[in-house]
């Protein structure tokens, strides 16, 4: 399947300055502003290793639906997607699209603020733009979220809450 890159979210082209990424932010984050986004993902890219520029898009759970549905062939909303581009082209390393509106129910649910879930979102999202892939990876990249998450002082993670929960 080709993923979109660059393409989804309406930019032709960009130069891209290395880790810097682009944030776009269709609603507000309570508690976590653009440049502290930026600030982070430039950090998480550079923790997991991963080379070029990303593009992050916190939106709302119809667009999630709708994006899931167009390139994953499911139709609900999901918490993130991630694009990584056919080849590293550019510089560019990939998008990451998370729902926001699960993001705050994430938040409240764990008690914890809506701004690290959203970072927690986003980091596993890189994770899968540097090549991991928690459904066949024998733990590989449960383990690499787990010390991230720590690293980047963050609460529990996506796959980590799968397992306990599953």
């Amino acid at each position: 399947m080709h993923w979109p890159s660059l393409l989804l979210f309406g930019r032709k082209s960009k130069e891209f300055n290395e880790m810097e990424p682009t944030i776009i932010l269709k609603r507000p984050v309570s508690g976590l502003s653009r440049r502290a986004l930026t600030v982070f993902v430039a950090q998480a890219c550079r923790a997991a290793g991963l080379k070029g520029a990303v593009t992050v898009m916190v939106t709302r759970s119809r667009e999630m639906r709708s994006l899931n549905l167009r390139f994953r062939g499911k139709n609900h909303a999901t918490d993130v997607l991630s694009f990584p581009p056919p080849t590293l082209d550019n510089g560019f390393a990939g998008d990451i699209a998370v729902s926001l509106d699960i993001a705050a129910r994430n938040a409240r649910s764990l008690g914890h603020s809506l701004g690290q879930e959203v970072e927690i979102l986003v980091l596993h999202g890189i994770l899968h733009l540097a090549g991991y892939d928690h459904e066949d990876d024998e733990g590989e990249m449960a383990e690499r979220e787990t010390r991230l998450r720590q690293r980047l002082k963050l609460p529990r993670g996506l796959i980590e809450r799968g397992q306990r929960n599953g």
